[in-house]
C-alpha cells in the first residue's frame, strides 16, 4: 500500500501539525519554529504552524480553517497534557468536518520542556515525539462515541451535613434520591457541635431543619441504620444492593412516642452513649438524641438482656399499644437502579490515646475537643454545665493545638478546622466557666471569611496563646501552686524557654482523619485513596469532585479535612455534577476500548480476573471471551495479557503503536 493511502483506503492522508508555545511554559525550553520547520518536511504533512496558545478560541479556529483550507484529513497538536485538553482539540477537529479520532496530541510540555533543561536536545526530543506521532496518526480509524440511557435516581452514602445538602439540592431539582446512612439517625458530627465558628450560630438550629427535611421530602428515601454491600454496573446504570440492619422495631409502626424507652427495666442507663462521646449512659433500646432524624428508637442487641437470651420482662415491648417492638427482626436487603452516586461517608476524629504525653486516658480531666463539644452543649450529659470529674468547676483551662496533625509522628496533613474550632471553645469554656484559657499552639491558621476576626476577638477576650509545641502533661509538682494539677510543659519558641503551666482541664484539639473503612469503601466503589488514606479525586483544580470511577462523585470530610462552609459547597458542586449527568438523560462511552477477535481467542480465559473493571465474561457457548464496551475503560491490562494476541484496544493497535515506537527510534 502505498504510504500516501495509508489508513483510509484510497484516501490521500493529509496532516495538519499545530505546536503550541504555551506562553514560556515549552517555548522557554523547546524551540518550537524549529519543530514545527522539521515537521513540514515530513510525509504527508501538509500544513505546519506555531501558535501561542493553541488551545485558545483563536487557536481553535486556526485549527478549523486549516482543515477546511488544506483539505485535512488528520491533526496532530504538540502541546500540553491530553488529559487537559485533547477533548478541546477533538471538539476542534470535528468542527472542521473530520472524525475526532483522526487527531493525535502529543505531550510536549509534561514530557518535554517541564522535565529537561537543555534547549538543544529537549528541542530534538519533540522532533522525535512529533515524528513518531505523524507516522501513527496515519493508521488512526474512525470511530463513534456510543450512548447509553441514565437512571433518573441518584444514591448518596452518608447522611452528615455533606450527604444532607447534597440529597436535598437534587431532591429539591426534581430527583429520586436513595440517602444511606449507617447509623440510627442523620446529622454526623454537625449534630453534636454546640456552636458553629466564626459566628457562633447554634448547630443544631442550622442542621436539624435541614434533617427534618430530608426525613419528610417527598423525593427522598432515607435508609438510616443501613450500609452499601454491593454496587455493580457503570456510569447512569449502577445496581446497588443495601443492607439494612436490624432495630428490632417496625418502622411503620413506631411513631417516636419514646414510651419504651420509659418503661425498659433498666432505670438508668447501662450502655456508654456513643452520641455523647461516651461522657453518659443510656438505654439498650434508645433514640441517639432529640431531634432524630427518623424519630425512631433502635434496640442494641449488644446491651438488651432479651436479645442476649437472658430473662427480661419485656416491658418494652409492653408499654408500646402499637406493637411496634420486634424481637425477630432480621437483616434485609434492598436492590435499587441510579444513575449516579455521591459518597459523603465523612471523617474520624483521631485517637488522642495514640499521644500518651497528653495524659489522655490516664488524667480524667483530660479532654478531646468533641467531648468538649457535648460538655458545653445545652443537650449534652452535663446540660451544658462545664465542671471537672470531681464535680468542681475548672480556674484554668488549656487547649492543646494540632493533636493528631502536622506532626511526622502520626498525620503530616493539617486538618484545617483545629485553630477555628480551638478558639470556638476557647470562648464557650470561657462564657462557661470564667477561666483562664490557654491555647498551645504551632501556628495559627484562620483562612476563611470572618475567621481572622474570630481570632482578634478571642486575643481581646484576655485568652492566653502560647507558641510551641506541648512536650507532655503530668501531675509532679514542682512548686506549691502546682500541687493537685496538671502541668502542660511546652517550649515557648517566642519567649524562648520551657514554660510549666498548671492548669485543671486540657483540652486536645484533634485532627481530622479517614475512616477505619476507607479502604473497604475504596473498593466497594472503585475510587482511588490519597497517600493520606482520603479518597482522591480525579484532579484536584478541574474534577475536584469528580473520582476516576465515571458517575460517582465525591463530598465533605472522606476527600479531604475541611470545615462546613466548605463541605457544603462541595456537596453543592457534587449534587450539581450528578444533576448534570441526569439531566442530559444520556452517557456518551468513549470508544478507546478493547475487543475480541473470536477467531484468534483460545479461550484460556486468562483475561478474565485481570480486568479491575470486571468488563470481561466468557461466552460458554463459544468458548470465548467477550468485552463489555460499556464497562471496558480502555487500560489496555488485557490487550497485553492475551496470549494468543485476540484482543485489540482502539487507537492503540499495534500498527500503531509500532509505527509511532519506529519513528522516535530512529536516530537511537
Amino acid at each position: 500500500m502505498d504510504d500516501k493511502t495509508i489508513g483510509n483506503g484510497s484516501e490521500e492522508v493529509r496532516i495538519g501539525f499545530f505546536i503550541c508555545h504555551c506562553g514560556s511554559n515549552i517555548a522557554g525550553t523547546i524551540d518550537v519554529e524549529a519543530v514545527a520547520d522539521y515537521v513540514r518536511t515530513l510525509p504527508n504533512v501538509v500544513v505546519s504552524s506555531d501558535y501561542k496558545y493553541t488551545c485558545s478560541v483563536a487557536g481553535q479556529d486556526m485549527i478549523v480553517e486549516d482543515i477546511l483550507k488544506y483539505k485535512l484529513n488528520r491533526v496532530v497538536v504538540a502541546a500540553c497534557s491530553p488529559l487537559l485538553h485533547e477533548k478541546t482539540f477533538r471538539a476542534a477537529t470535528q468542527r472542521g468536518g473530520i472524525n475526532p479520532f483522526f487527531f493525535h496530541m502529543v505531550n510536549i510540555r509534561e514530557h518535554g520542556s517541564w522535565v529537561h533543561q537543555d534547549r538543544a536536545l529537549a528541542t530534538q526530543k519533540a522532533m522525535d515525539m512529533a515524528r513518531g506521532a505523524i507516522a501513527r496518526v496515519k493508521f488512526h480509524k474512525a470511530l463513534e462515541k456510543r450512548r447509553e440511557p441514565v437512571r433518573q435516581s441518584v444514591l448518596v452514602v452518608g447522611g452528615g451535613i455533606a450527604g444532607i445538602h447534597a440529597a436535598l439540592t437534587m431532591a429539591n431539582a426534581g430527583k429520586k434520591v436513595y440517602l444511606v446512612e449507617r447509623e440510627p439517625t442523620i446529622g454526623g458530627h454537625m449534630a453534636m457541635f454546640d456552636k458553629t465558628f466564626p459566628t457562633l450560630d447554634c448547630a443544631a438550629c442550622i442542621l436539624t431543619p435541614k434533617m427534618s427535611e430530608v426525613g419528610s421530602h417527598p423525593n427522598i428515601v432515607l435508609w438510616s441504620y443501613s450500609e452499601v454491600t454491593e454496587i455493580k454496573g457503570y456510569v447512569g446504570n449502577y445496581d446497588v444492593t443495601v443492607k439494612r440492619k436490624p432495630r428490632y422495631i417496625k418502622e411503620d409502626l413506631c411513631v417516636g412516642c419514646l414510651d419504651c424507652i420509659d418503661h425498659c427495666v433498666f432505670k438508668t442507663g447501662n450502655t456508654d452513649d456513643e452520641f455523647n462521646q461516651n461522657l453518659s449512659k443510656r438505654k439498650p433500646v434508645y433514640i441517639p438524641f432529640a431531634q432524630a432524624v427518623p424519630r425512631l428508637v433502635a434496640i442494641d442487641p449488644a446491651a438488651c438482656t432479651h436479645l442476649n437470651g437472658g430473662k427480661c420482662e419485656q416491658s418494652c415491648a409492653t408499654a408500646c399499644d402499637r406493637q411496634a417492638i420486634d424481637f425477630e427482626q432480621k437483616e434485609t436487603f434492598e436492590h435499587i437502579g441510579v444513575g449516579a452516586v455521591i459518597v459523603a461517608t465523612g471523617f474520624k476524629p483521631f485517637d488522642a490515646h495514640r499521644k500518651p504525653l497528653y495524659g489522655y486516658g490516664r488524667f480524667p480531666d483530660v479532654y478531646t475537643a468533641l467531648e468538649v463539644e457535648r460538655l458545653v452543649c445545652s443537650s449534652g450529659p452535663t446540660g451544658g454545665d462545664v465542671v471537672l470529674k470531681d464535680g468542681s468547676k475548672p480556674k484554668s483551662v488549656g487547649i492543646i493545638h494540632c493533636v493528631g496533625s502536622r506532626d511526622h509522628q502520626t498525620n503530616r496533613w493539617c486538618s484545617r478546622v483545629c485553630c477555628m474550632y480551638s478558639l470556638k471553645l476557647a470562648h464557650l469554656l470561657k462564657e462557661h466557666t470564667d477561666a483562664e484559657i490557654y491555647n498551645f499552639y504551632i501556628d495559627i491558621r484562620t483562612p476563611g471569611k470572618g475567621y481572622e476576626e474570630f481570632y482578634e476577638r478571642l486575643q481581646e477576650e484576655g485568652n492566653h496563646f502560647i507558641r510551641g509545641r506541648v512536650g507532655d502533661i503530668t501531675d509532679v509538682p514542682i512548686i506549691p501552686e502546682e500541687e493537685g494539677r496538671m502541668i502542660v510543659r511546652v517550649e515557648d519558641s517566642l519567649a524562648g524557654f520551657v514554660r510549666r503551666i498548671p492548669v485543671d482541664m486540657v483540652v486536645l484539639a484533634t485532627g481530622l482523619e479517614p475512616r477505619e473503612d476507607a479502604s473497604e469503601i475504596r473498593r466497594r466503589f472503585n475510587i482511588s485513596c490519597s497517600s493520606e488514606g482520603f479518597f482522591l479525586e480525579r484532579h484536584p483544580k478541574l474534577a475536584p469532585v469528580s473520582t476516576t470511577t465515571d458517575g460517582v462523585f465525591l463530598a465533605g470530610c472522606c476527600q479531604g479535612p475541611k470545615d462546613i462552609p466548605d463541605t457544603v459547597a462541595q456537596a453543592g458542586a457534587a449534587a450539581a455534577e450528578s444533576l448534570v449527568l441526569l439531566d442530559v438523560g444520556y452517557v456518551e462511552m468513549e470508544p478507546m476500548t478493547a475487543f475480541v477477535t473470536e477467531k484468534y481467542c483460545s479461550g484460556c480465559k486468562t483475561c478474565l480476573p485481570l480486568c479491575p473493571f470486571s468488563a470481561i465474561s466468557r461466552d460458554e457457548e463459544k468458548g470465548v471471551a467477550v468485552i463489555n464496551p460499556v464497562l471496558c475503560k480502555g487500560c489496555g491490562t488485557c490487550v497485553a495479557a492475551c496470549p494468543s494476541g485476540a484482543i485489540t484496544q482502539n487507537l492503540f493497535e499495534d500498527r500503531q503503536i509500532f509505527a509511532e515506537i519506529e519513528e522516535l527510534l530512529v536516530h537511537a
